[in-house]
């Protein structure tokens, strides 16, 4: 098991005593769920001056939360211009920006100082599966221009110099984007609730709750809280008494696996330092501890213990760096997330003093930090933008059903993913090939003192080599700095 983990399983062990709530109390604010939405909002309300008390039915960060990869980049789950064409574009663009909010808020609190052995590092490198050099570019300019998002598009020969395998082709790279290790962050964010006045109790079950009238009061099996705001970010772990709410997430289990030490060969096959995720979402990965590779990539809609999917994770990475040979996997991890049908965070008020933070599967950290600020803004300041996300209404995710057919789903993403990267390799072979053939051919001709040779009769000529594709050319344009001749705007947890 890497450093990383061992500190933590510790700290997780029992080096620091568990609070539970054995006395009636009154609060502003009772957030239920100790994850990272709900440590956010107890974070930013304590600051703001509210009195806050955090119910966690086990203890701080104890699934998705303290069980993730730690990048942090704008953006949601849903793709940028499928956002777009459900809300409009001036909503998509505040939207975005209170993403990018989010991001800065986790960079602000994830400095040395606040958490030692954080490991804040720059750069989130987003790879494609397929040749799309000119969906690249629209999207490249939309980002720049329209989302002022600092972002670079690189070349296929970029990417594969810097990861050697032949899986990747273009990528799209955030330089402001970063990655932490997620785990001391989710600790780290609890440590700095408590110093600002929050109060967190662990091992705390909320057995019932009553959100009428002006104080709410929250039951527990030791004691009994009062408070003006609720706020839900429980995930799918709410319980009986929300079980409605619940039923609105789709369950999605996400596996990772840390390989033992790998030394300098992962350095030189792996030499990007930041974070990697493939535009299809299948995998996500990055070193730690110096020669370690982090990958997550498994993923099922019902629960099963992390160690089995070891095997997976292994065939996984020799599948992509075939150099790296048969790795040993030393720690497995995971989580379950919640999953919207609509693909975008559930944020906001769902009655007078009871508000909603959850549906973060797929979301990234910036999310869950965004939520944090926006609804103690809006709690203590009166802050409105939560309602931007009234569009997207609380969907039932469909029980069962809804469970079975989430994981077809998956698998055929898998194949469909596999399948189109898979030709277009066989394509790119192909070119290469052709062009192979027609420089052998002009080299030929050149020797022998001849122009190009006419075929036999009743014999089709070979057509001409292709000329460089228009995107390439724009992209190798952004690389340089320079404006892309062509201005036709159009875009992966």
């Amino acid at each position: 098991m890497s450093e990383t983990f061992t500190s933590v399983s510790q700290e997780e062990a029992g080096l620091r005593d568990r609070v539970r709530l054995t006395f009636d109390l009154d609060a502003d604010i009772c957030v239920i769920g100790a994850g990272l939405a709900g440590l956010s909002i107890a974070l930013e309300a304590a600051r703001l001056g509210a009195s806050v008390a955090v119910l966690e039915g086990r203890h701080i960060g104890w699934n998705a939360s303290g069980n993730q990869l730690g990048t942090v980049m704008p953006g949601f789950a849903l793709p940028l211009t499928d956002l777009i064409e459900r809300i409009g574009f001036e909503d998509a663009r505040e939207l975005w920006a209170l993403s990018k909010e989010g991001a800065e808020f986790v960079r602000a609190n994830a400095t040395e100082e606040n958490m030692p052995g954080i490991g804040l590092s720059d750069g989130v490198l987003e790879v494609s599966n397929v040749d799309t050099g000119d969906r690249l570019i629209s999207r490249l300019q939309m980002l720049n221009e329209d989302f002022d998002t600092e972002v670079e598009g690189w070349q296929a020969n970029h990417v594969r110099g810097l990861l050697k395998t032949d899986r990747y082709f273009h990528g799209v790279y955030y330089p402001r984007a970063f990655q932490v290790d997620g785990r001391k962050y989710v600790h780290g964010l609890a440590a700095l609730a408590r110093r600002a006045g929050a109060r967190i109790f662990e091992d705390t079950p909320v057995v019932s709750i009553d959100h009428s009238g002006i104080r709410k009061r929250i039951v527990t099996p030791s004691a009994r809280l009062r408070a003006t705001h609720i706020v839900l970010a429980g995930n799918i772990h709410l319980g009986a008494p929300l079980k409605r709410l619940s039923e609105t997430l789709l369950p999605v289990w996400r596996y990772a696996g840390v390989t033992a030490p790998l030394g300098e060969r992962l350095h030189e096959i792996i030499a990007f330092k930041g974070s990697v995720m493939d535009s299809d979402g299948v995998d996500h990965f990055r070193i730690v501890d110096g020669d370690r590779l982090m990958w997550e990539s498994p993923e099922t809609t019902w629960a099963a213990r992390p160690q089995r999917f070891a095997g997976a994770v292994r065939r996984r990475i020799r599948t992509i760096f075939p150099e790296l040979g048969n790795v040993e996997i030393a720690d497995m991890f995971g989580g379950v997330t919640g999953q919207t049908v609509h693909g975008m965070p559930q944020i906001g008020q769902l009655r007078k003093g009871l508000w909603v933070a959850s549906g973060f599967g797929r979301q990234g950290m910036n999310t869950s930090a965004m939520a944090g600020q926006m609804i103690a803004r809006s709690i203590l300041r009166g802050d409105e933008r939560w309602r931007l996300f009234s569009p997207f209404e609380l969907v039932w995710a469909g029980g069962a059903t809804g469970r079975v057919a989430g994981q077809l789903v998956g698998i055929w993403s898998r194949a469909s993913s596999a399948v189109a990267g898979s030709l277009a390799r066989y394509r790119e072979r192909a070119r290469v090939k052709d062009r192979e053939r027609e420089a052998r051919l002009a080299k030929a001709n050149r020797a022998a003192g001849t122009g190009p040779r006419r075929p036999p009769p009743g014999v089709r000529p070979r057509p001409a080599p292709p000329r460089p594709a228009a995107q390439d050319i724009a992209i190798e344009q952004v690389e340089q700095g320079r404006e892309p001749a062509s201005h036709d705007a159009g875009i992966s947890r």
